[in-house]
């Protein structure tokens, strides 16, 4: 899943709107076949299948998908703050090296400076 801002990919085999006509038994024949040959080769498929049926109001599964992606959305969010608090963290000693040598740079120009007004 490398775009984590979505739950359930469209580029997925199985799209949201075919699982729950599919739950809610308005699939044609066909989806129906595929889906339940899907479920057949993926574990992951089919106990998602038999949780959402669970489910009787397909309201509330989109909701849950809602929460499911806006969960997904904060704790992806959260991982980018702490990359960016780590890259801080670990420039500390650039921050340090650049400032130093600025101070020696200054401090060899004030030093010829002076050097050179007193001759």
């Amino acid at each position: 899943m490398t775009n984590l801002k979505d739950i359930l990919q469209q580029d997925d085999e199985l799209h949201a709107e075919e699982l729950l006509r599919y739950l809610q038994g308005n699939a044609s024949a066909e989806e129906r076949f595929s889906i339940e040959n899907q479920m057949a080769d993926s574990t992951f498929l089919s106990e998602a299948v038999e949780g959402l049926q669970g489910y009787h109001n397909p309201d509330l599964v989109k909701k849950q998908v809602e929460q499911l992606n806006r969960q997904l959305q904060k704790q992806t969010a959260k991982r980018r703050i702490r990359k960016y608090q780590r890259k801080l963290k670990d420039q500390n000693w650039l921050i340090i090296a650049i400032l130093t040598i600025l101070l020696l740079c200054v401090t060899g120009f004030l030093l010829i400076h002076f050097y050179a007004v007193k001759h």
